[in-house]
């Protein structure tokens, strides 16, 4: 965010933090509310701020920040990616990979396709102005991208972990589908399409995925390979804290600076960094860069929210579009009546494709938590605005109709999706998942698994706890019993035999991670 020519930066950024620990306040008691969750706190509180700004200022400006999309991706979107890769739950999230990918990439796509199609069909109605192909595909992108930071407060992992695993790993990827797709539409002359053009945008699309994921996992690996030789924990917990810090915002500048999907780099590279280099840190440095990771994406999540709330009101768009109210409503309609088809059109035929390979019935998606999966995805957020304002402003700013028709109708959508989408999510979860409930919260909730759950799934794979820890005392399960349960021949298995052999031993993690006689690992509070 740049502060605007005419604002006083200490004034603005006092009042911006004050907002912010406002939101952190109201939010705490909140808490237990069934309807409200901290981003639709934010997203009043920032709304009320604008009304007061709006009046304070007779009607000249209702924020105290410029928009700066530039600085969102390279500031606030970072520590919000990579703790949701730092916190995942690996094993739930590579064990529904398939579908994440399917819903994420493949879902975008035919969403992509069916919002850029209608668009194009029913904006040539309406008196909005000139919009070429390359604003509809951009259109397209921009409300395919899923708001992951909403859907992710919206969803409790230990009542919905299957759920929470889909929709969490499909916003990812969904949103970095998003992110590459609007890149390419900048890239290409999209004016007169060919086959060579369209080729030419796949094999783009496919090697920004494939080559921003290689190099996530390559500086999460680095990272853990120089701190578990060096173990800087030995002389300074300082250093190896920000060590890590540092490396995984060098992952997410270093994709930026190649042009790749900053967004999966920083993802992935959150997924290795907990794997290998946060075992390789002394305790208290765990305790610690969990916790920072957490609160920085905190922090930044609710900065989003609450200037989304407040520049929902921005008056120079607003007076743009003044004169024809009834326009900006009815795009703000069709594009939201899109966003409803493009999403059913993506979840359901690809849950059915699913339940069609997996052979367990208790594998396959219910209509409920299709239904589910559907609603959860329909929030539009941060993403979007950050998108839009790229396309259709400068610097923020737009004296064009049908530039801030898009940005007004934009903004509309992702307030509308946020609110009303929100809010009727979690009553929507208790209706159709509450005969499941029991079932989904045994399954374990810490993100960093206790030993006594790590030696549980040792045991389910024929394998010895370590003694002394009550593992003698755990029942083992039949042979039988263990066949059905963990086949002996999967993906995760041939994995993990390459994992413990090679990859640990290389780059640590639990069970290989150093320690130095009289290294610091005692509690950060004595």
């Amino acid at each position: 965010m740049v502060l605007g020519p005419d604002q006083a930066p200490v004034n603005s950024i006092t009042l911006f933090v004050a907002l912010l620990c406002s939101c952190i306040v109201i939010g705490h008691l909140l808490e237990k509310n069934r309807w409200f969750n901290e981003s639709i706190t934010a997203l009043a509180i920032g709304l009320c701020t604008g009304i007061i700004i709006l009046l304070t200022t007779e009607g000249k400006r209702s924020h105290i920040l410029v928009f700066n999309e530039e600085l969102f991706f390279i500031y606030l979107l970072p520590p919000i990616i990579f703790n949701a890769g730092f916190q995942v739950k690996k094993k739930q999230f590579f064990r529904n990979f398939v579908a994440i990918i399917l819903f994420g990439a493949v879902g975008t796509l035919i969403s992509f396709v069916i919002i850029s199609l209608g668009s194009m069909q029913l904006f040539k109605k309406l008196d909005i102005g000139f919009l070429d192909i390359g604003d509809y595909l951009a259109i397209a992108a921009i409300f395919s991208a899923t708001d992951s930071v909403c859907t992710l407060q919206v969803l409790n992992q230990d009542e919905t972990p299957l759920l929470y695993s889909i929709v969490f790993g499909e916003g990812v990827v969904n949103d970095a589908t998003s992110i590459v797709l609007f890149n390419a539409i900048q890239k290409f002359d999209l004016s007169h399409i060919t086959s060579s053009i369209f080729v030419q945008f796949i094999g783009n699309f496919l090697y920004l995925f494939v080559t921003s994921t290689l190099l996530g996992v390559m500086v999460g690996l680095i990272s853990a390979y120089i701190i578990k030789k060096l173990y800087i924990g030995r002389h300074s917990t300082d250093r190896e804290i920000a060590l890590m810090i540092l490396m995984a915002y060098l992952s997410y500048m270093m994709a930026e600076l190649f042009n790749l999907s900053s967004i999966l780099t920083v993802f992935f590279c959150g997924i290795v960094m907990s794997h290998y280099t946060w075992h390789n840190v002394t305790e208290s440095s765990r305790i610690t860069t969990k916790h920072a990771f957490a609160t920085l994406s905190f922090i930044s999540e609710i900065f989003i929210f609450v200037y989304v709330g407040m520049d929902a009101l921005d008056i120079e768009k607003w007076k743009v579009v003044s004169k024809s109210p009834g326009t900006s409503a009815v795009v703000s309609s069709m594009l939201l009546g899109l966003v409803l088809v493009g999403r059913a059109a993506s979840v359901f035929p690809l849950s059915f494709i699913l339940n069609l390979i997996k052979r367990s019935q208790g594998d396959k998606f219910t209509l409920n938590q299709q239904v589910t999966i559907w609603w959860a995805g329909l929030m539009r957020g941060s993403v979007s605005i950050a998108l839009a304002y790229n396309q259709f402003t400068r610097s923020g700013h737009t004296q064009l109709r049908e530039n801030a028709i898009m940005i007004t109708s934009t903004i509309t959508v992702v307030l509308f999706s946020t609110v009303v989408f929100g809010l009727m999510t979690k009553p929507l979860i208790r209706l159709l998942l509450l005969p499941s409930k029991h079932l989904n919260s045994a399954m374990p909730s810490d993100s960093f698994p206790s030993k006594s759950m790590t030696d549980l799934a040792l045991i389910a794979n024929g394998q010895t706890a370590d003694p002394g820890v009550g593992g003698n005392n755990i029942p083992r399960p039949t042979s039988l019993r263990m066949l059905l349960t963990t086949p002996a021949h999967t993906v995760h298995h041939y994995w993990r035999k390459f994992d413990d052999s090679v990859m640990r031993p290389m780059f640590g993690g639990r069970g290989f991670a150093p320690h130095a006689p009289g290294s610091p690992t005692e509690p950060l509070l004595q």
